[in-house]
């Protein structure tokens, strides 16, 4: 028997307007979405945490509406990657960590996202920060500054560091984004947010986290994706769980390019674990 391969594709968010009488039936109520998100995704990005940590109640919520095989990637709180910037938030990483605790293995790699403004001449800071982080949960990094980018000493610190600690990478693709005119303010906002910077492999890890950024055309945001493929076989051939997740500026079709994405990816590698199959699905590729 072929060995089960798990390649775990989703959103930004689970709760859209926009996917009402798409995706999610005619009339879902808010705060009722998670669960019929889950049906045609098996991760999603956890931007929610980055804004403040939720209550117990939430989380008991999410757990509820989960299946044992869905992923969060959830973001540390913003008041420790860009406020405090890293230094002495020991408290705040564990209270996080206490908070999510009843979703158990839901519980995905937690990303580390820092902004384009924490540089190389911080990363002394970093680097201990990184050190601290406890072990019990995965952890991804993700580096916005041009700075990490090059072939510089720091940019070798960190990578040594992550390999030797099992921290694995974030990757921001916004290739797709910048390869088309802007025809929507939503794509203009995306471009003034997200920066335009070199896809690096090095130092993945185990479960690496891609974020390809897409244009206002689906179709070309599934070519943007597309490329991905014989990466993400490759990474699944090596015993690697990755994560792909599919943003648009107006996101209106995240959720069926994510899907398509792993339908190509299942054509070409053997034993990949299928996605759920949500009721009226339908396909546009």
């Amino acid at each position: 028997m072929a060995e089960v391969r798990v390649l775990r594709v989703g959103c930004p968010m689970w709760a859209h307007r926009g996917w009402i009488g798409r995706f999610y039936p005619t009339g879902t109520p808010n705060g009722s979405e998670l669960a019929l998100y889950a049906t045609w995704c098996n991760a999603v990005e956890g931007n929610t945490t980055f804004y403040g940590e939720p209550s117990e109640a939430t989380v008991e919520r999410w757990r509820d509406a989960t299946s044992a095989d869905f992923r969060f990637a959830f973001k540390l709180p913003r008041t420790i990657t860009h406020e405090k910037r890293l230094r002495n938030v020991g408290t705040e990483v564990r209270a996080l960590l206490d908070r999510i605790e009843p979703l158990g293995a839901r519980v995905g790699p937690i990303q580390v996202q820092l902004p384009p403004t924490f540089g190389p001449d911080q990363v002394d800071s970093l680097l201990a920060f990184l050190r601290r982080l406890p072990r019990e949960r995965s952890w991804v990094l993700e580096l916005r500054h041009r700075g990490y980018f090059d072939a510089t000493t720091a940019r070798s610190r960190v990578d040594e560091l992550c390999r030797e600690r099992g921290i694995g990478r974030v990757i921001l693709d916004t290739r797709p984004l910048y390869a088309a005119p802007a025809e929507s303010p939503a794509a203009l906002d995306e471009r003034r947010n997200k920066p335009h910077l070199p896809v690096l492999l090095d130092a993945a890890g185990a479960s690496p986290v891609v974020r390809v950024i897409g244009e206002d055309r689906i179709e070309g945001t599934m070519n943007g994706l597309l490329r991905w493929v014989p990466q993400l076989a490759a990474w699944l051939d090596d015993g690697r769980s990755p994560y792909v997740f599919v943003h648009q500026p107006e996101n209106l079709d995240s959720p069926e390019l994510a899907r398509g994405l792993h339908e190509a990816v299942a054509a070409a590698v053997d034993g990949l674990r299928p996605l759920p199959d949500p009721a009226g699905q339908r396909s546009l590729f």
